[in-house]
């Protein structure tokens, strides 16, 4: 089981399965919402149960995308496709304690931030 919240608490989640090895998205949504590029795992949702989903607020941030935040704290927790999929992504900055995974990938680079280099010799996808 893994646990993780938002930095107010409000908003607490658990993982009832294996965390899939994470990717770091460098969109520009991504780089938006976070502030940085945002590192994140697809959770199959009938694993992830939300504590306090009352306080998710969800930003539609394109036409087949939610993105879910904490109305209090701000923190961002979850990247929603809405259509075709049955996961959610869910960041893994709200992780409470040791994940025992490592990102595998980074997607979006064409969109990166001038201001930073990637050199962890990670795969990394142009979208």
């Amino acid at each position: 089981m893994h646990r993780g919240s938002c930095l107010c608490g409000e908003v607490r989640i658990r993982v009832n399965a294996p965390l899939p090895p994470p990717d770091a998205c460098h969109c520009v949504n991504c780089r938006k919402t976070s502030g940085h590029y945002i590192v994140s795992t697809d959770i199959a949702r009938d694993s992830l149960h939300v504590d306090g989903l009352d306080k998710v607020k969800w930003y539609q941030s394109s036409e087949n995308v939610r993105r879910g935040f904490c109305a209090l704290c701000g923190s961002t927790l979850f990247f929603d496709p809405m259509i075709d999929t049955d996961w959610t992504s869910v960041a893994m900055g709200v992780c409470d304690q040791d994940t025992h995974v490592k990102t595998h990938l980074h997607i979006f680079v064409s969109q990166k931030g001038d201001y930073y280099d990637i050199t962890d010799g990670l795969p990394q996808n142009e979208r």
